[in-house]
């Protein structure tokens, strides 16, 4: 990456949401030569500090102890503005409402502490062609303070559907899609129509798709959805336990949890004989419909970001 856009303050995610309303509104895709490059540009905020209040809440939402090492999901919502804001760029050539939320890959080297200083940069990559429309990833990063070691580093990859930009190849066939048969359930989540609201009220994500059924019809939704990073967030809190300084996550969404709605899950764990925790992989689905929600796994250690992401089908963001 070899620019950067330094921003001296946290952006505010409900003007970046308006921001990408107004870039909608003027056709932006419309013009006669689309952009077909992502931009060069990272942008970064420094002297980012956590807000206690909001940890706090956040813990609690997910029915875990408030801790002092920041929980994984919290830190997906602190880098969350900053990501938003490589996607509002004028040279970003994909629209950001709309996008659907493919998939979540996370590394954690060292524990992030609520009184930490940090700094947050964000840079798209990847961009390419998928058979339902344009794939792209955005990769988000942790630092300390004066940015010599890196945190944590997560890479979210997003689906602009029905949006073909020409030169980017895409796949002629089918993803093949397996028959799902439901495990035997270990956990059983019972979600109210209030869900998106809480989130949003922890996280900053007020995305209209997730606050009421008003709002997620005005963009194409029957009903409002659940955020797929509270989902990832709350099997996050309990999965494992106690975690490692050292572990990654990986998530890939399946399909819309339309709210309210009961979400079934099992959770497999991996121990050494001792019983030291090695691994999970969990998976979630609709109990009624025999659907499934979302799948993944938290592994102790080990890095899963190298490379770019698979094709898959997804959710809304």
């Amino acid at each position: 990456m070899s620019a950067e856009t330094l921003l001296t303050e946290m952006p505010s995610l409900s003007k970046l949401y308006v921001n990408a309303a107004a870039t909608a509104a003027k056709g932006r895709l419309l013009r006669s030569e689309p952009v077909l490059a992502l931009p060069s540009r990272a942008v970064e905020v420094r002297g980012v500090r956590a807000d206690l209040a909001k940890v706090t809440e956040f813990s609690h939402l997910m029915g875990e102890a408030a801790r002092d090492v920041l929980p994984s999901g919290y830190l997906h919502a602190l880098v969350f503005p900053v990501a938003m804001s490589v996607m509002v760029q004028e040279d970003f050539p994909l629209p950001l409402l709309g996008m659907i939320h493919l998939r979540n890959q996370v590394e954690h080297l060292a524990p992030v502490m609520f009184t930490d200083e940090l700094s947050v940069r964000a840079w798209a990559r990847d961009l390419t062609g998928h058979r339902s429309g344009t794939q792209v990833q955005i990769v988000a990063e942790i630092h300390n303070a004066d940015g010599t070691e890196l945190l944590w580093r997560g890479a979210s990859t997003y689906l602009a559907k029905g949006v073909f930009l020409p030169g980017l190849d895409k796949p002629t066939e089918a993803a093949i899609r397996e028959d799902f048969i439901p495990p035997a359930p270990t956990a059983q989540w019972r979600l109210g129509v209030d869900t998106g609201r809480a989130y949003a009220a922890v996280s900053g994500d007020f995305n209209p798709i997730h606050l009421s059924v008003l709002s997620a019809r005005a963009l194409g939704l029957r009903r409002s959805i659940a955020h797929g990073m509270y989902a990832a967030s709350r099997v996050l809190a309990t999965v494992p336990q106690s975690k490692p300084e050292h572990f990654s996550w990986d998530i890939a969404f399946d399909s819309p949890v339309f709210l309210p709605a009961t979400v079934s899950l099992e959770v497999v764990d991996s121990r050494t004989d001792d019983g030291v925790w090695l691994s999970s992989v969990f998976t979630a689905w609709n109990a009624r419909a025999a659907r499934r929600y979302f799948h993944g796994s938290v592994s102790a250690g080990g890095s899963i970001l190298a490379g770019g992401g698979t094709r898959q089908e997804g959710k809304q963001v």
